[in-house]
Formats: C-alpha cells, structure tokens, sequence
C-alpha cells in the first residue's frame, strides 16, 4: 500500500491550491442548476404550448441532476471548510429538492460504498437481488426459473424499469429515517432534520403550487421531474463501478489495500463540457475516490497527476468515453461480472480484460 506516494500526491495538490474549498465556483455551479430547475419547472407548469412546456420540463429535469451531482459535493464535506455550509447544502440537494434522504445516503454511500466499493455484502449498490444478478455467484445460487430469468430475461427488464431507481430510492429513505427516528438507540438530531426537510420538499414542490395551480397538474410535472432524472442520473452513477473492467470481491477475503481496492474497482469516464457541468466532477470516479473531500472543480486539472501517480506505480487507471463505458454496465446483466476471492485476482481479472481491449 503506497500511502506515502499518495501522501506526496496531496502534499503537490496542496501547493498548487488544490486542496482548499472552492466555495464560491461550487455554489456558483449550483445556483445555475437551481435557477434552471425553477425556470424550466414554472415554463412547464405555465406555458401554453406543448412543446414549450415540454422543453421546460427537459431543462428542469437536467437542472435536478446539476443540484444533485453538486451536492454531492457537499455530502462529502467538498463544498465549504464550515461544516454547517456542507450540512446545508447536503439537505438542500437531498431531501429538499430530490425527497432523498441524506442520513440515508451518508450510510449506504459515504460509510459502506467509499472505503468496500464493489465488496459484495458491504456495498450496497452492487445488490440488485432478487430482481436482478450481476455476478456470476448469483447465478450460480439461483436455481429453475429464477436463472432462467437472470440468464435471459432480466436485461429486457432492467432496460425497461431502470428510471424507476429514484423513487424506490426515495422510498427507502422513508422507511430509513422513520425507522431512525421510532429507534431511541439511533435516533438523532440529524433524523430529525431530514424528516422536516423531506416534508419541506412535498410543502415546496406540491402544496404551494396547488394553492394555484390544478393538483393534477402540480404532481403530474413533479412525478415528470423526478421520473425525467431516472435514466440520467443511472448513466450518471452506474459507469464507475459497474462495467466487468470493474471486478466485485467477495466480503471477508480481502486485504484491505485502500489505493489497490479503489483503483480497481473504479473507472473515468469523458462526459465533454455539456456533460460534465451536469455531472459535477464525477466522471472523475477515481480521483473522487482517492480524494472524495476535494471539492469537484479540481478534479479536472488532478486527473493528469492522478493518471501519471498510478501508472508509475502499476495502478489502473482507466478512463472511456461516457457511452462506451454506460454500454458496458448493460452488457453484465447479460453476462455477469466475476466475483473473485482477494485483491490478486482482481488483478488478473482486469488485465485479462486489457488483454482484449
């Protein structure tokens, strides 16, 4: 484990200014999104013609994913060196704006996925059972229909229910934070301060534009905006860890190597410029993983170093282009990534796969 080079890294990131909180271009980005989610949302809800209205719709839709992928940001402590400037955006971005929970995303993403990425049983965002395998040990436990649907069946339906993936999001974190806050062992002040800001997204989004608008109408385009983030925020998210260039490892039987694990689990992906405002710097997944506290607007001009620091020490680092790694992520429902036992065999895993590259 070369913690020491990754030491040498920050310290070079530090001198050129790397490491200090872009506070005003992060809340800068942010406030464009906020301003296209709002004008495109009222352009929906008040213009006459169709097509108008439904350009609206497209423009607040991408301003949800930029409020989002920002504040991201903000939940890994990136936006602001005062904390309470990162908590507020984090509720801002999550329950407020998307009725995700933040507690909830703080468990599953930042303590579980960012130090076991792709450790199957510890993060989360690998498990898509019963509905769906991705490894090649779920098909092998599954038996009779089940495989038969794994094997031939379940990338049709995947492709089909895919935008779904926010809402059953938005669900769990309902049950999350009711659960957190019925539990006297784990509730905290911080349960509490989600639940008022997942009401406050329903008082914002629905009842206050239903005092003058029709109901039907004001949750028709909330349920639009929501659902319209669905397929985009997957191809957002899913590129990084998904592809079978990405091995999962099997819980328990690793060593816990932090920059072989993060390096080999992760790939960049190229977004261009349009792409990359709504992504908020994460198409560069492995400078995030190796650095999730940095604020977004470096990663860009870290990507260069990062690439060079890993393949003088014999670390992957590998970066496609954005279609070219999404279309990876469908091909494992069909064939299921491999899930092997340690850290060496990951190794061979991925340079089989270069081989053929």
């Amino acid at each position: 484990m070369d913690l020491d080079g990754l030491s040498e890294l920050r310290a070079e990131f530090n001198a050129r200014g790397w490491t200090r909180k872009a506070t005003g271009a992060v809340l800068g980005e942010l406030a464009v999104h906020v301003t296209l989610t709002l004008g495109g949302y009222l352009v929906f809800l008040l213009a006459e013609s169709t097509w108008i209205s439904l350009l609206g719709m497209l423009v607040s839709i991408y301003g949800t994913l930029g409020v989002s992928t920002n504040t991201h940001t903000s939940t890994h402590g990136g936006t602001s060196e005062k904390r309470w400037v990162n908590e507020l955006f984090s509720y801002f971005g999550y329950p407020f704006f998307v009725n995700l929970s933040y507690t909830y995303w703080r468990q599953t993403h930042i303590v579980l996925h960012h130090p076991a990425p792709n450790v199957m049983g510890v993060d989360g965002d690998h498990n898509f059972k019963p509905f769906f395998a991705s490894t090649d040990r779920e098909i092998r436990e599954s038996k009779g229909r089940a495989r038969t649907y794994y094997q031939r069946y379940q990338i049709y339906v995947f492709a089909l229910i895919a935008w779904a993936h926010t809402f059953s999001r938005q669900v769990r974190s309902w049950i999350w934070v009711i659960g957190a806050l019925r539990d006297p062992k784990r509730r905290k002040t911080a349960h509490w301060i989600d639940l008022a800001a997942m009401i406050g997204y329903w008082v914002f989004w629905v009842v206050i534009p239903a005092f003058f608008l029709p109901l039907p109408l004001v949750l028709g385009a909330n349920f639009l905006r929501i659902a319209g983030i669905g397929y985009p925020l997957f191809a957002i998210l899913a590129p990084a860890h998904y592809p079978h260039d990405t091995p999962c490892v099997t819980r328990g039987s690793w060593a816990k190597d932090f920059l072989w694990l993060q390096t080999m689990t992760t790939i960049d992906y190229r977004a261009g410029r349009f792409g990359g405002f709504v992504c908020s710097g994460l198409q560069y997944q492995i400078e995030h993983h190796l650095f999730p506290s940095y604020s977004h607007v470096f990663y860009p001009k870290m990507a260069p170093l990062v690439r060079a620091f890993c393949e003088a020490r014999g670390y992957p680092y590998r970066c496609f282009g954005w279609g070219e790694a999404l279309l990876k992520v469908f091909v494992i429902f069909i064939r299921p990534k491999r899930e092997v036992s340690d850290l060496e065999a990951m190794r061979t895993v991925i340079e089989e796969r270069e081989a053929l590259s």
